[in-house]
């Protein structure tokens, strides 16, 4: 089982989460971050550090975020490894709670 990042991230992207991974399993996007599912080692570490809430276990991705199973898992080959914390994006808590933001994702 693996981590994954839901919709909430688009357009928020705190990296609280990649400061606590272990194995540096995290990738980035122009405005949204991803779990790799083959380095995830499921260590529950970085759920609770999200603070937008957008990170969930595999298994408790919500019925309308299925999608990002596979999206997380897509975008993790394609985009550069993030080791260390950045700041926000710029308009990150405007954006928060914010649904359907699928659309936003820039890829």
């Amino acid at each position: 089982m693996t981590f994954v990042v839901g919709e909430n991230c688009i357009k928020c992207k705190y990296t609280d989460c990649v400061e606590v991974c272990p194995v540096d399993c995290f990738y980035e996007g122009p405005n949204f971050l991803v779990i790799h599912p083959d380095e995830c080692i499921d260590c529950a570490l970085c759920e609770p550090e999200c603070p937008a809430n957008a990170i969930f276990s595999e298994d408790e991705v919500p019925e309308d975020q299925q999608e990002f199973i596979e999206l997380n898992a897509v975008l993790a080959d394609v985009w550069e490894n993030i080791t260390e914390k950045k700041d926000p994006l710029p308009d990150a808590t405007e954006w928060d709670g914010v649904k359907g933001k699928l659309d936003q994702l820039e890829r």
